[in-house]
């Protein structure tokens, strides 16, 4: 060996487990916390997607289509009262006439706020559901929410402003469309299905704070209404699911995600 490699002759390296890392531990622990909070449930969207790709997520993009068909047509001269006719909902209007119109008022952008929103909050969380409770369960929760907004705003003005829960007699006459009260609560019932625990609870919490702190008017109010419709839903399911037999909750998707 020449003298000058015998002079670059060092100690051993360490290995991976000798090399200090600071906060090491803090960050082993959050990793187990989100794969524990969302490894089930990105598993099952990743699953999917890979195996189906689009075909998984018809049903959201048929969403996504139909609330750009609305944002377009709502928008010409000759479409705005026409979407109003079919998918705009007002508290003062007969209940007949707003439960006619609650489905496809999921599909019709608010507005005041831009046609993006709906369609990323349509996107991410209507597919993220459909892939992990199925399109008639996505359908079904999507519509209670709504539904559940819906009727709050009659309570809500019944009540009048005199109690936090109640509404002003304006807020009849105001336009009440959009998907956001579907958004919210399915993610809430995601997150139920698949023990995301934290996330559920933040969600929650969210919506209270929305209400106390940030949009304390109908839009808002209707969020929690529709995060409580599902919390009801999920409690049901939760009685109803250890009387099934174990093959029935396979197949509901009540027990276990699919």
């Amino acid at each position: 060996m020449s003298s000058a490699g015998a002079g670059r002759r060092e100690g051993p390296v360490p290995g991976p487990r000798e090399i200090s890392v600071p906060g090491r531990p803090e960050a082993r622990a959050l990793r187990r916390f989100a794969r524990a909070e969302w490894g089930p449930l990105l598993r099952t969207v990743r699953s999917s997607l890979v195996t189906d790709k689009l075909r998984a997520i018809w049903l959201t993009l048929t969403a996504v289509c139909l609330t750009l068909a609305f944002q377009f047509v709502q928008n010409q001269a000759w479409g705005y009262q026409t979407v109003q006719n079919i998918g705009s909902v007002q508290a003062y209007e007969h209940l007949w006439v707003a439960l006619l119109r609650t489905p496809l008022s999921l599909f019709v952008p608010a507005l005041d706020l831009p046609v993006w929103g709906a369609l990323a909050q349509i996107l991410v969380v209507f597919g993220i559901a459909e892939i992990c409770v199925g399109w008639r369960q996505t359908l079904v929760v999507a519509y209670v929410a709504t539904l559940a907004g819906t009727m709050y705003a009659r309570i809500g003005i019944w009540i009048g402003p005199v109690s936090p829960v109640g509404l002003p007699d304006s807020d009849k006459y105001v336009i009440d469309t959009g998907p956001s009260a579907a958004v919210v609560g399915l993610a809430v019932f995601v997150c139920w299905r698949y023990r995301a625990r934290f996330t559920c609870a933040l969600v929650v919490v969210a919506m209270v704070v929305e209400v106390v702190s940030i949009k304390n008017n109908l839009a808002g109010k209707e969020h929690v209404a529709a995060v409580l419709a599902v919390l009801a839903v999920c409690a049901l399911g939760e009685v109803w699911r250890p009387r099934e037999p174990r093959e029935g909750r396979r197949v509901s998707g009540w027990g276990h995600p699919r």
